[in-house]
Order: C-alpha cells, then sequence, then structure tokens
C-alpha cells in the first residue's frame, strides 16, 4: 500500500529525475518532478506538498550551492513547515549541513541507494506530519480561547471555586510549575487548560498526557521519543510529547500512577530541561511549562515511599486543589442548567427545563463522580425525557442511593465493592479519610480502588 504524501523533485538532470521517480511512485501517493527551479511556485499553487528533494546546484560550472540556498529560501517563504531534502554531491556535504541549519530537513548524496532516499523521505514526511499536527492543536485551542468567556467550562460561582479562579490569574502569568489535586471528575485538566490560556504560552501547543494510560514499556518513546531502529517497531523517528510541546505546555495528569522507576526517568529530564530519544545520544533543550494533576494523596505515598519526595518538590512548585462537588453543592443548580442547555441542543429537544423539588434533590445528592457524573447524569436525563420538564430524581440518578439493596446475585465483585465504596462515601458525605478508616484501607489503597471504579 502507497504511503500518503506529495513529493516534488527538482532537479536540472532528467535522468536524475525518472529514476528517482519510476522508483518512489511505487512508494508515494503523488510524485512530480520540476528542471526547472523558477518554476516552483507554480507547482506550490497547484498542489501542498509534503517533501521537496531540492537539488544544490543548477547551472553548468555551479557548485556552490548558492541556488539551493536561494531555493530552499523560496520554499520556505511559501510553506515555512515544508520538509526539504537536499539531493547534493559528496564534495558539498558541508554545504548541505549549513543549509540544515537554515531550514532544510535533511540531504542525501548522489548517487543514492533507494532504500536510504526512502528511508530519509519517510523521516521527513512523518515531520512534516508532526509540524501540521502542531498548527492543528494551536489552531483548536485559538479558536476554543476565542469562543469561551474568561474561565472556560469553570461554571460556578461558589466560595470555594472562587478561590481556584484566583490562583489561576495569579500563577498563569508565571512559568512556575503547577500541580493540581481533585477527586476524579472534579475538573483538574478544565484548570489546567485554562491556566494555559492566560498564560504567556496561549498562542503555543497544550498537550495532554494521560500517564496512567502509557505502559512502562513505552513511557520513554511516548514522552522522550525515539529514532529509528530505536527498538523493533521504531521504523521512523519520532519526536516525544514534551518535543512536540516545545514553548508551550505539558499537562502530565494521573501523574500518582507512575512507578518508581518511571518518576526517576521523568525527574531527570525535569531537572535537567532537556531529553534524549530513545536510541540516540543528542540532549534537545526543553522549553515548556509544566502541570501535573492527580487524584492520589501525594504527600501520604511519599511518607509510604512509593512516590519520590525531590519529584514531588519538582512538580508542585504552585498547588492547586480543585474542590468536589460537594464542597460546592451551591453550584449544582448552575451546572446543571449549563449541561442542560448542551444536551437539550446536541438531542433537539429545546425548552426542557429542570422542576425546582427535582434540583433540590440533586443539590442533596453527593456525587461521588462529581462534575462529569452530573454531566452524564444529565445526559441520561435529557434522552429519557418525554415533557418538557424533568420532575423525577430518578431520571439523572441511575445507580440507586442504596446499592445494598440489590440482590448481590446480580452483580459481579468488582460492582459490589464500587458500590460498598459509594455507600460508605455517602454515608460519611464523601469524607475520604472517614471513609478509608471504616473501610480498614489507607487513604491510598481507597483512592486506588476509587480510580479503579472511576468514583
Amino acid at each position: 500500500m502507497k504511503a500518503q504524501g506529495n513529493i516534488l523533485i527538482v532537479d536540472d538532470d532528467i535522468d536524475v529525475l525518472e529514476t528517482a521517480r519510476m522508483f518512489l511512485k511505487q512508494e508515494f501517493s503523488s510524485v512530480d518532478i520540476e528542471q526547472n527551479p523558477e518554476k516552483i511556485s507554480g507547482h506550490f499553487e497547484r498542489k501542498d506538498y509534503d517533501v521537496v528533494l531540492l537539488d544544490m546546484n543548477f547551472k553548468k560550472g555551479m557548485n556552490d550551492g548558492a541556488e539551493g540556498f536561494f531555493w530552499l529560501n523560496e520554499i520556505l517563504k511559501m510553506d515555512n513547515d515544508a520538509s526539504v531534502i537536499l539531493i547534493t554531491a559528496y564534495g558539498e556535504v558541508d554545504l548541505a549541513v549549513k543549509a540544515m541549519k537554515e531550514g532544510a530537513t535533511d540531504f542525501v548524496l548522489k548517487p543514492w541507494k533507494n532504500q536510504k532516499l526512502l528511508a530519509t523521505i519517510m523521516s521527513a514526511l512523518k515531520l512534516r506530519e508532526s509540524r501540521k499536527e502542531v498548527v492543528r492543536l494551536k489552531e483548536s485551542q485559538q479558536s476554543s480561547t476565542r469562543s469561551s468567556g474568561e474561565f472556560e467550562n469553570l461554571t460556578g460561582e461558589s466560595a470555594a471555586l472562587q478561590r481556584v479562579k484566583d490562583l489561576i490569574k495569579k500563577v498563569a502569568a508565571t512559568d512556575a510549575d503547577v500541580l493540581i489535586l481533585g477527586e476524579n471528575g472534579t475538573g483538574k485538566e478544565v484548570v489546567a487548560r485554562n491556566i494555559h490560556q492566560h498564560s504567556n504560552r496561549k498562542d503555543e501547543v497544550f498537550v495532554h498526557v494521560d500517564l496512567g494510560a502509557i505502559s512502562e514499556t513505552l513511557f520513554e518513546s511516548e514522552l522522550f521519543g525515539h529514532v529509528k531502529g530505536a527498538f523493533t517497531d521504531a521504523r521512523q523517528d519520532k519526536p516525544g510529547r514534551f518535543e512536540v510541546a516545545q514553548k508551550g505546555t505539558i499537562f502530565l495528569d494521573e501523574i500518582g500512577n507512575l512507578s518508581l522507576p518511571l518518576q526517576a526517568k521523568l525527574l531527570t529530564v525535569l531537572q535537567s530541561r532537556k531529553v534524549k530519544r530513545v536510541g540516540s545520544n543528542k540532549d534537545i533543550n526543553l522549553d515548556v511549562r509544566l502541570i501535573c494533576a492527580t487524584n492520589m494523596p501525594l504527600n501520604e505515598m511519599v511518607a509510604e515511599q512509593t512516590f519520590r519526595q525531590d519529584l514531588l518538590y519538582r512538580i508542585n512548585t504552585v498547588e492547586i486543589r480543585v474542590p468536589s462537588l460537594r464542597e460546592r453543592r451551591e453550584d449544582i443548580s448552575l451546572l446543571a442548567d449549563h449541561f442542560l442547555k448542551i444536551f437539550s441542543h446536541k438531542y433537539h429537544k429545546k425548552g426542557i427545563k429542570i422542576a425546582t423539588s427535582t434540583l433540590e434533590k440533586l443539590k442533596s445528592y453527593p456525587w461521588p463522580g462529581n462534575i462529569r457524573e452530573l454531566q452524564h447524569a444529565v445526559e441520561r436525563a435529557v434522552i429519557l425525557s418525554e415533557t418538557d420538564s424533568i420532575d423525577s430524581i430518578e431520571s439523572f440518578i441511575s445507580v440507586p442511593h442504596h446499592p445494598s439493596s440489590l440482590l448481590a446475585e446480580d452483580k459481579t465483585l468488582d460492582e459490589m465493592e464500587r458500590d460498598f465504596i459509594l455507600q460508605t462515601l455517602e454515608r460519611n458525605n464523601g469524607h475520604v479519610t472517614k471513609t478509608a478508616k471504616v473501610l480498614g484501607l489507607t487513604r491510598t489503597a481507597l483512592y486506588r480502588r476509587m480510580n479503579k471504579h472511576g468514583i
């Protein structure tokens, strides 16, 4: 199967052009050739090229590479993210290296070996895709920022939420590392995105990394990148998430789930602000804003020696604790109304209201899953609604208020454990320490079980 990519080859030697085209047409979806560099702009007007192979000299007797430098700059003016591979003779290697400093991606020596040429183009194509992804991220985030209010998706007027907003304002203007703490579903990612959107890096990328979803074997490759051949499936160079986040913000979610060996590797990078791709000895300097988040009790984990104290010091220059929904019950009506507008529009059920008596019941429910649970509850209620007024609390809450009333034989062991934790949390008004004591668990062990069940 051919790779998707538009390739343009520019060389004054027709034999070189035809040979390259015959080979590359077998590998890529589109390959164009051009002898006259003056016509490059015409090609770019007709097509968006992913990779350009460019000769360094076109006039007879010229070997100083001046033409290559000129046309390289012209191509980059037309497309600043273009991947340009220089075609050069052996004696012009120093010139090609100089050109790479001015924006060329790589170079190939004439006469080339086909597999070497193919590998070089594939790496350039991958680089092009990474650059385009960064552009898409920036455009998406800038659009989101323009369409949102002062604090995107931080709905509420409670004193507890206002304290979070005040901290965001204070910390956003700095480059300080931030640690966001809070239960599952409280909106830690929303807080991180708001810090980024109010920072001096708001026009750069925001890269979200869910550390809980990355396996130990892929951790270094995903975060730090790898070079071709570093391991069996490393077919091309790949930048890691830290590289993609250059000049912007990297958000390391679920940092409490990292094992001690991975914590040590991360700490090394954060201390040096340098990263090495897997399989490479070259240091890459990092310029990123670091924000981390977890629902785990890191201080207790430090005492239990399951989280490194030096890493905790490194990531929490400023600490922001996001309140649970139980701590900001006065915001439940505003949040429910916010989600109601979203889902009534989504499901074409405009005009739906929540009865005042039902809203009062929503305020008294413990919401162990916090805002995420409320969001899903409102969506469910809108889907099931048959009238313009939602009058029943059961429309929102699918899990019975007293889970033990269900027959045990109808439930799996995991379901019974989840329901028992929910029931105990409710009896203790959502207080995690008291709940852990009643269940005979440490806070850390309870948090792990809550995380496992999405509570």
